[in-house]
């Protein structure tokens, strides 16, 4: 008896769950040779907005979790990638040029999960200060997260640019909703079974598939999204338009082509608060 070809529905990830859309729709994807892949969620401004209250919900939990054990859980989430490595290299075969291309594009991203992983617990001392006042106190500056980080993903490298987008917010405490690459989305979804497995508080990371145009205007200008990553917008008109929306309650914006190294993304999604104590005599 043969087996079954089981066609995979892949769907959203959001509280830490694997729902259809609300909306009931999919999208077809497929390969470089224009032959079907799978069928994937088309996710709606409902959803985006079910992803701000999972996120907003996990944010607590997560940025008053210690820097230290940030890193390990974030470190856990590079462990499980490397056990899914062929699985990814799998599903970015679908569309790079060779395996090898692909091969690359995934130990990348590993090694890169990795190296935000070793931000973590380091953030405070790179960013924060302990700054000369005149008087009888301490001063000092201290990193805190933006909070609720909404991200668009690149349509070029959808498993390094994930990583980078993700990681990058996530280190420091925020939590992150993320539209992943429209047209090359199956390592997204795998990559949120990953989140899944690991012990990432539900909520913290949320991953939508479907078109950026249809659900990043909401993201941009919901009320209780504190920053906007535009690395994935391909369109200048369309990016300036999202801004102007994120102005409205003051969004933290990173604009796409903006080239700017790992540490630089990092501190975009901080606040500094400073404090000041007496000292003791």
């Amino acid at each position: 008896m043969s087996n079954l070809d089981v066609k995979r529905t892949a769907k959203l990830f959001i509280g830490g769950t694997f729902p259809r859309s609300e909306s009931g729709r999919t999208y077809e994807i497929f390969d470089k040779n224009k032959k079907f892949v799978a069928n994937v969620a088309l996710a709606s401004r409902k959803d985006a907005r079910d992803c701000v209250v999972a996120a907003r919900s996990a944010f607590t939990k997560w940025s008053e979790a210690t820097a230290y054990n940030r890193a390990q859980v974030t470190y856990r989430v590079s462990e499980i990638m490397q056990g899914r490595r062929e699985q990814f290299i799998e599903e970015l075969s679908y569309w790079t040029k060779s395996k090898k291309e692909a091969e690359k594009e995934v130990d990348e991203a590993i090694n890169r999960m990795v190296w935000f992983a070793g931000w973590s617990d380091k953030l405070a001392m790179v960013t924060g200060s302990n700054n000369p006042v005149a008087g009888s106190f301490f001063n000092f500056s201290v990193p805190e997260p933006t909070g609720i980080v909404a991200t668009i993903a690149p349509e070029k490298s959808p498993l390094l640019g994930l990583v980078e987008t993700i990681a990058s917010a996530i280190v420091s405490g925020n939590s992150v909703i993320v539209i992943a690459s429209e047209t090359q989305p199956l390592a997204a979804v795998s990559f949120a079974e990953v989140f899944a497995t690991s012990d990432v508080p539900a909520g913290v990371v949320n991953i939508l598939t479907g078109s950026y145009k249809e659900i990043a205007p909401w993201l941009a200008s919901h009320q209780d999204v504190n920053a906007l990553d535009l690395t994935g917008v391909d369109k200048k008109s369309i990016a300036q338009e999202l801004e102007n929306q994120a102005a409205i309650n003051l969004k933290r914006v990173l604009r796409p082509n903006t080239k700017i190294d790992g540490l630089t993304r990092i501190k975009t999604f901080l606040e500094t608060k400073t404090v000041w104590h007496p000292r003791g005599f």
